[in-house]
């Protein structure tokens, strides 16, 4: 079983949890290519994220990597950026800029 970890990606974690739906529970080389081809904002960083995670496999050494599955994909909410936004009549709006913390699991294939 390998893991990796990505901590305060500027995106958030509603737009993200739609590729981790994608991507969870297929077999990495399908997952990997499903995220090459995405037109999503944030499928580029899942695709880096589930490739470093396919390393960490290899430098394991566990299981071989054609076998293995994305276990898991968690995305939580991280810390958020308050800026504001200047509006009409001298006023300003609080604008909340979200990021996200993604955990990628892999697991061998049963059967």
């Amino acid at each position: 079983m390998a893991t990796a970890r990505l901590s305060h990606v500027r995106i958030a974690p509603r737009k993200l949890r739609v590729i981790a739906k994608l991507v969870r529970g297929q077999k990495v080389d399908h997952a990997i290519n499903t995220l090459r081809f995405m037109n999503k904002s944030g499928s580029r960083e899942m695709f880096k994220l589930l490739v470093s995670a396919v390393a960490n496999a290899e430098d394991r050494g566990d299981a071989e990597v054609d076998d293995l599955v994305v276990r898991t994909v968690t995305v939580d909410q991280g810390p958020t950026l308050k800026r504001w936004r200047p509006r009409a009549q001298g006023r300003a709006t609080r604008i909340l800029k979200k990021t996200s913390h993604v955990f990628v699991e892999l697991a061998a294939a049963e059967g």
